[in-house]
C-alpha cells in the first residue's frame, strides 16, 4: 500500500501498526530483495534474472546437489562439457576413407568455384601446357586490383563491462557451515548469531563477509550485507587493526563493474568509515586499490542512458551510482585527514574538494 493509504488503514484500525514499515526503515539487504521482486515483475522475459546471468557466465553457479558436485563420469548430459574433436592430418583421413565426408568421396558433387584469379592462372597454365601455343606471362587481375577492406572502426574498450564474479569464501564457509549465523525467516528478515557478535573474532570472520559482498544469490547475499553491517555496528575498536585485510574484498567488489554490486559495496565502506576514529585515516594509504572504479561510474547514474521522460526511483532506494560514488568520496576526504584530498584527486581527477568548498 502506499504510506498514506497504511496509514489511514492503521488509524481506522484495519491494519496492524507491525505491518507498517516506511521507505527509510528497510535494512540494505531488504532493499536488494525488493529490487529483485520488482525486476522480476518488470523484466518477465526473464532477461535480467539470475539464472541470464548464470547463462552468460557472470554469476557463478551453485553446487550440483546437497552433498557437492557429481563426478565427471556421472555427470547428466546437460551438465557435461562440449569437447571438441581433435582435427586430424590429411594423411591420416586419406588412410581412413570411412572419415571422408560426402563431399570429399563423391566426385560428382559440384566442387566449390574457384576465384577469377585462380580460373585464370588455370586457363594460363593449361594454353602454355598445350603444345605449339605460349602465351605471354601476365599479372592476376587480383594482384592488380586494389584491396578492399571492410572497416567497421575500433573494437569496445569495455570499460564499463561487467566481469565475471568468482565464487567468494563466503560460500564456502556457508555450505560446509562454518559460520555461527542462521537466518531468521520472518516478515523482516534478519541474522541469528548463535554466539555474541562481540565476542568474535574480526580478524577472521569481518573480511569473510566483506568477501560476500559481490555475491548476487542469496542467501549469501543476504548473509554478507547483514552479517557485516551487524559487526560494524558492535565492532567499536576492534574494525580499525582488520582495515588493511578488508582492503581486497572491497576491490574484488568494485572490479566486478556490477552497478548493484559496487552501491551495496559504497554504502558498507561509507559505514566502515564512519564506524570508528581513525579508519578513514588507515584507508587512505589503499586509495589506489580501491577507487579506480569510482574514477570510471563517477558521471554515471543509473539508467545511464538518457532519461527522457522516465522516473528514477533509483532516488528513493539510494541506488544512484554516481551520486554515491561522490557521497561516498566526500566522507572518505571530511574523515581521512589532511592527505585524503590529495590522494583522491589523484585516482579521481574530476573531483572536487568538499571541504574546501564548504559543502
Amino acid at each position: 500500500l502506499p504510506p498514506s493509504t497504511a496509514i489511514e488503514a492503521v488509524a481506522l484500525g484495519r491494519a496492524s501498526p507491525a505491518v507498517l514499515v516506511m521507505p527509510g526503515s528497510m535494512s540494505p539487504a531488504g532493499i536488494l530483495l525488493m529490487e529483485d521482486a520488482l525486476n522480476k515483475m518488470m523484466y518477465k522475459d526473464g532477461s535480467r534474472s539470475l539464472r541470464a546471468e548464470k547463462a552468460k557466465g557472470l554469476v557463478p553457479r551453485g553446487s550440483h546437489s546437497c552433498f557437492g558436485d557429481f563426478p565427471p563420469d556421472l555427470l547428466p548430459e546437460r551438465l557435461r562439457p562440449k569437447v571438441r574433436a581433435r582435427p586430424q592430418s590429411a594423411g591420416a583421413v586419406m588412410q581412413n576413407p570411412r572419415q571422408l565426408t560426402r563431399s570429399q568421396s563423391d566426385p560428382q558433387i559440384r566442387q566449390r568455384p574457384q576465384t577469377a584469379g585462380a580460373v585464370r592462372g588455370h586457363a594460363i597454365q593449361l594454353a602454355q601446357t598445350a603444345p605449339g601455343r605460349r602465351l605471354p606471362m601476365t599479372r592476376p587481375s587480383s594482384a592488380t586490383l586494389p584491396r578492399t577492406v571492410p572497416f567497421d572502426g575500433p573494437p569496445k574498450a569495455g570499460a564499463y563491462r561487467r566481469k565475471p564474479i568468482k565464487p567468494s569464501m563466503l560460500r564456502v564457509f556457508y555450505e560446509r557451515g562454518d559460520l555461527p549465523v542462521q537466518i531468521y525467516h520472518g516478515s523482516m528478515g534478519k541474522l541469528l548469531w548463535k554466539v555474541d557478535v562481540e565476542k568474535l573474532d574480526y580478524h577472521h570472520y569481518l573480511p569473510i563477509f566483506f568477501d560476500g559482498l559481490r555475491e548476487k544469490e542469496d542467501p549469501f547475499r543476504f548473509m554478507a550485507v547483514t552479517g557485516a553491517y551487524d559487526m560494524l555496528e558492535k565492532g567499536g575498536d576492534r574494525i580499525l587493526p582488520v582495515v588493511p585485510q578488508l582492503v581486497i574484498p572491497l576491490k574484488a567488489a568494485l572490479n566486478t563493474r556490477d552497478p548493484q554490486i559496487m552501491c551495496t559495496t559504497l554504502k558498507l565502506l561509507q559505514k566502515l568509515v564512519l564506524s570508528g576514529e581513525m579508519i578513514g585515516e588507515a584507508l587512505v594509504p589503499y586509495y589506489r586499490q580501491i577507487l579506480p572504479p569510482c574514477s570510471l561510474f563517477k558521471s554515471r547514474n543509473i539508467p545511464a542512458k538518457d532519461m527522457g521522460d522516465y522516473m528514477d526511483y533509483g532516488q528513493r532506494k539510494n541506488l544512484c551510482l554516481g551520486d554515491l560514488i561522490t557521497e561516498t568520496l566526500q566522507i572518505l576526504e571530511e574523515h581521512g585527514g589532511e592527505d585524503a584530498f590529495i590522494n583522491i584527486k589523484y585516482v579521481v581527477p574530476t573531483y572536487e574538494s568538499a571541504v574546501l568548498c564548504g559543502v
